[in-house]
């Protein structure tokens, strides 16, 4: 029986085996809680390399006074800091160049999870320990399991303390080893105690509150179980990469669904720990619908953090644009093959929220086979102020709706009256609702709904018996105003959804046109420098600020260009687009990477890899482009950088075309060199040891034909060096014409005259127009054309037929033809054979040249402002070289045209 079972190793395993080529190891220490002996071990682990004759340096170690692991550091050498100067005061950091120079085989560098000072290459400590392994230094560091990103929210709930600096999961899972440093609770708390961990009075609060029994088991179950899930990853790794055989499940995929709620990234941290725990993909979702483009600052800020966050622990973070929420994300699970859908808890937005089942009941409602994950909010959580959430624009927004809601009340309420005088009471409804609905989509739902309820009232108190007053005696007066407030509400609603979908279609309109607009310029530009401004100007009028396009040169990168113009950026700034450029990640001003600079750099990337990078820069309040901004600017980035390959391919393709043809011109002269001038060579030699040797016995006539084969292979091998420098001249564009007044029965009498040899087989026939007018020419270079022309037509016609020269003037030009009757020239090589060196292929009875004579020719007289092209002869037999020159000029121009 056949066993189908693919024993062959998996393709990703060994292609991540592939990328740790090069790179560092990272070891981790891994802890419960601080001071159960992670840097102690871990020097305690240096010292068994440096016994074993292995290069190990302490980039930073933290000793916290501790006086054991102080003893350990003797025998150890450890870089000094760099010193950073921060808000008036300096502080200790790693030397991160220092240890980049120094290059030992393992690093120290403790507390992994630290934050550097502003003004760091890098914002986070973890950052630097990549760099390290980038530059193949193994690096040894410690982690506490509290600084895990994706169980941040669980810390703050069992311990009560928001831990600050926090790193991506994804740090611990490409660890190369982790290490786990356990002590039992009660015995880090003897420790804690003794004032082995922290002075005494700060150990004390220490065990009140972080350090409780409850906490430390919590922490330490934790990091019992992410080790744990650490090996068992690396062996399901290992079994992968040697195609060990085992039951792999089907791979699952979570999606998580981001809102603007507040608890967005409790959501995004439920959804990764559940991907992790069953070893499957995830992704964050968010849907941008027409109320999500009118959603506050704050808001959309909100969903943005969630997002990024998801990246940073390892998640894909997509946008989809729907105008229903659940029909979105649905149709997504579907086409991705996600398992699990993770939702938060449905809520009420005061009494503006709307009546009907939720996003998340619906979801539920139609999830059919998928797996709905419902994550609460905490208990205590209350939502925030709109006023505290939102920029001071959104309120000062809002109050005026609110006063412009007041205005078109009191207009309606006198227009009403103006109805009145004329119309039934109902018929004022009409104003109201007019008023509502312009409030709705001028300023929202909130004012529309604000204006309803003030037109309620106007119309009751106005306009309804009795006048004056809010009471209402009539029945029908009753139903009127109640089911005007309702009318009046879906009026607003349904403006303020229809304003909400205008805005999102502006705002879609306004990206698709910007990219319209981007590709436009940028495909129309033909050269780099063309692209690269294109890229400038555009990105600086999207953004509103500044830009520029750095490239790499000779002497690292430099401003290709920027708008507005600029030459040069500071030290900071410069910094970190090496960065980027050398690491293909953004950097600068607010990323995680030297966020202390002037500018923002986008990597400009191709598959080919990099070829650039885009800087920007504010110039408005904003310390750096909003969200959306940042997406359209990554958009523009990776058109800018498929424009600028473009460019250098056409410049490639150029080249590779030039070394080519340079190649082929190689061998073509290296080929006529062994043989057109090895073939007269030859015969010279030949006829001249014949004569040397058989010098008595020769008679006249056998040394007439001797000396004569001399005289031809002699004047044969001067023809042929001849060409060579007239075809090099031609193309360093040295030979110059000497045009003066010469006549074309001069010319072609004197050629005529110098082929007598070579057309002894052969009559020539020259018809030449009465009729021809002294021409403008270089005598001697257009008689070298027809001496080539006629010593082609006299090689390949046969013997005993004519070759003709005719010349004709007409009122456009003067045409010179020169007709043979050999076997002609193929259609397809009529263009080809005016090319240097080459020739038609016609096998064994290849005829002796270089394929220079035309190339010549063609050279000689495109210098006279003419044309010549290959046609066949009379009625198709031969070949026909057809000259086109120019009419002559007025007699006193010929000199000056040649000066």
């Amino acid at each position: 029986m056949s066993d189908d079972r693919d024993d062959r190793p998996s393709p990703e395993a060994l292609l991540a085996e592939a990328q740790r080529e090069g790179r560092g190891r990272l070891k981790i220490f891994l802890g419960a809680a601080p001071g159960v002996g992670k840097t102690y071990a871990m020097l305690e682990t240096a010292h068994e390399r440096l016994r074993e004759g292995i290069d190990v340096v302490g980039g930073v170690v933290e000793t916290h006074g501790r006086s054991e692991t102080e003893a350990l550091l003797a025998g150890l050498e450890v870089l000094a800091p760099r010193m950073v100067e921060y808000r008036g005061k300096s502080f200790r950091e790693m030397d991160l160049d220092g240890l980049i120079r120094r290059r030992p085989r393992i690093a120290l560098v403790d507390e992994l999870a630290h934050t550097n000072i502003p003004g760091s290459r890098h914002l986070k400590r973890w950052q630097d320990v990549e760099e390290l392994l980038a530059a193949g230094i193994d690096v040894y560091s410690t982690l506490n399991i509290q600084h895990l990103e994706s169980i941040n929210d669980i810390v703050e709930q069992i311990s009560g303390v928001k831990v600050r600096e926090t790193l991506p999961d994804s740090v611990l899972s490409t660890a190369d080893e982790i290490e786990l440093i356990d002590l039992p609770p009660q015995d880090l708390i003897k420790r804690l105690e003794e004032g082995k961990v922290y002075v005494p009075e700060q150990a004390r609060r220490a065990i009140n509150s972080f350090f409780s029994p409850g906490n430390l088991t919590a922490l330490r179950e934790m990091a019992l179980r992410h080790a744990a899930e650490r090996v068992d990853r690396q062996m399901v790794d290992y079994m992968r990469a040697h195609a060990i055989p085992g039951p792999w499940a089907a791979r699952e995929r979570v999606l998580v669904c981001i809102d603007e709620k507040v608890d967005a990234d409790r959501l995004v941290r439920v959804a990764k720990r559940s991907a992790e725990r069953r070893g499957a993909a995830w992704v964050a979702v968010t849907v941008e619908t027409a109320q999500a483009h009118a959603a506050t600052e704050a808001d959309r800020d909100r969903v943005d953090g969630a997002m990024r966050l998801a990246a940073q622990l390892g998640g894909e973070a997509v946008t989809l644009q729907g105008d229903d929420v659940v029909d979105s994300v649905l149709t997504y699970a579907r086409e991705h093959n996600c398992t699990q859908i993770v939702v938060g808890r449905a809520r009420r937005a005061g009494w503006f929220g709307r009546v009907g089942p939720s996003v998340t009941d619906r979801l539920i409602e139609r999830a059919g086979d998928f797996t709905v994950v419902l994550v609460g909010g905490e208990e205590n959580e209350k939502p925030k102020p709109f006023v505290a959430t939102g920029k001071p624009q959104d309120g000062r927004r809002l109050l005026l709706g609110y006063l412009f809601a007041f205005t078109a009340t009191v207009a309606a309420t006198a227009l009403g009256f103006v109805i009145d005088m004329a119309l039934p009471v109902a018929n004022i409804s009409v104003a109201y609702l007019m008023a509502v609905l312009v409030v709705a989509m001028r300023s929202g739902l909130r004012a529309g709904i604000l204006a309803s309820v003030w037109s309620f009232l106007a119309f009751n108190f106005f306009f309804t018996e009795p006048r004056f007053t809010f009471a209402i005696t009539d029945t029908q007066n009753i139903l009127t105003v109640v089911f005007f407030l309702i009318a009046a509400v879906i009026v607003s609603n349904m403006a303020a959804r229809l304003r909400a979908q205008i805005q999102a279609t502006r705002e879609s309109a306004r990206r698709t046109t910007n990219l319209y607009d981007f590709g436009r310029k940028i495909t129309a530009a033909a050269t780099l420098d063309d692209v690269v401004w294109a890229v400038v100007h555009h990105v600086a009028a999207t953004i509103h600020g500044r830009s520029l396009v750095l490239m790499p040169g000779e002497g690292g990168l430099a401003i290709a260009a920027g708008y507005p113009p600029e030459d040069q950026i500071d030290d900071k700034s410069a910094g970190a687009a090496d960065w980027a450029w050398a690491h293909g990640k953004p950097a600068g001003r607010g990323s995680a990477t030297l966020p202390s600079a002037d500018w923002l750099f986008l990597p400009l990337k191709t598959a080919r890899g990099p070829v650039g990078v885009m800087g920007v820069q504010m110039l408005e309040d904003a310390d750096m482009p909003s969200a959306d901004q940042l997406r359209l600017l990554e958009t523009l980035a990776d058109q800018a950088a498929v424009a600028i390959e473009r460019t250098t391919l056409v410049a490639d393709i150029e080249t590779a075309r030039v070394a080519t043809e340079r190649e082929r011109l190689r061998a073509a002269l290296l080929s006529s060199l062994s043989h057109d001038l090895r073939t007269p060579l030859v015969s010279i030699m030949g006829a001249a040891s014949t004569m040397l040797s058989y010098d008595d016995s020769l008679d006249g006539a056998s040394r007439r034909d001797l000396t004569q084969t001399i005289q031809d292979e002699a004047e044969r091998l001067n023809r042929f060096v001849q060409n060579l420098l007239d075809m090099t001249k031609l193309g360093s564009g040295a030979l110059k014409p000497r045009v003066d007044w010469v006549d074309l029965n001069d010319v072609v009498a004197a050629a005529v005259k110098r082929t007598e040899r070579l057309a002894r087989h052969h009559s020539i026939r020259v018809d030449i127009d009465p009729r021809m007018p002294l021409l403008c020419l270089d005598a001697v270079l257009m008689e070298q054309v027809f001496f080539n022309l006629l010593d082609n037509a006299c090689k390949y016609a046969p013997p005993n037929t004519p070759v003709k020269v005719w010349a004709l003037r007409t009122p456009e030009r003067i045409s010179i033809e020169v007709a043979d009757q050999g076997p002609g020239i193929p259609p397809e090589d009529r263009d080809k054979v005016f090319d240097m060196f080459y020739r038609i292929q016609s096998g064994d009875s290849q005829i002796a040249g270089t394929g220079l004579g035309l190339a010549i020719c063609r050279g000689i007289v495109e210098a006279h402002g003419g044309t010549i092209k290959a046609e066949p002869g009379l009625h198709g037999t031969g070949t026909c070289i057809i000259i086109h020159l120019p009419l002559p000029p007025d007699l006193d121009l010929c000199g000056k045209e040649a000066a």
